[in-house]
């Protein structure tokens, strides 16, 4: 029951983006000529990286599913960090947790970059939709990254890693890579298409 409220869950969440990308295609095909100069201003191969970076957390994560589904909540006891093939589900998280935080931390340096070029949230047409989508998409990374938090935290305070359990980080698999399909989508709207 667990994962069909997740998939309904994110159901309504894929209309809300939806709804997101018709608000940028909409504002953008009345202000063309203004798509035209701020476009310019992307940093698109460090948005590439950016990319990669989210790409590869959600290859981490479903290693960590599938450890999970084996009921592997964490390496053996006393067996080595740097001995990958005995990673169990909360290595893998926490890898994912590292790489999506480097995302959200390379979100706001791009942020940054552009605020210092002049285009802001309350700049113009193009700077309202461009941090509404790419700021709405950070939140839900960020939501992703607390529920990381959460599914790692659980296997510490278990006595028996239960089906339950792996159900959460399969839900959480779920989410995540729901996230990174639709940053692929933002990536290629704003950033490749022109």
């Amino acid at each position: 029951m667990v994962a069909v409220g997740t998939m309904v869950w994110l159901s309504s969440e894929l209309m809300f983006f939806a709804a997101l990308f018709a608000f940028y295609f909409t504002i953008r095909g009345h202000e063309s000529a203004l798509w035209a100069e701020r476009t310019s201003m992307l940093n698109v191969p460090f948005a590439s990286a950016n990319t990669l970076v989210l790409v590869i957390s959600s290859v981490w994560c479903q290693l960590g599913v599938w450890e999970a589904e084996k009921g592997r909540p964490g390496r053996p006891a006393g067996a080595s960090l740097f001995k990958v093939k005995q990673w169990g589900m909360r290595e893998w998280y926490v890898l994912t947790y590292i790489f999506g935080a480097i995302f959200i931390a390379g979100q706001v340096y791009e942020y940054a970059n552009l605020a210092s070029e002049g285009v802001t949230l309350s700049s113009d047409a193009y700077g309202s939709v461009f941090y509404l989508a790419t700021g709405f998409h950070g939140l839900h990374v960020t939501g992703g990254l607390i529920a990381f938090l959460l599914i790692i935290g659980r296997t510490f305070t278990t006595r028996r890693y239960s089906h339950a359990q792996a159900t959460g980080a399969v839900v959480t698999s779920y989410y995540w890579h729901f996230v990174d399909v639709v940053w692929i989508a933002l990536f290629a709207i704003i950033y490749l298409l022109k």
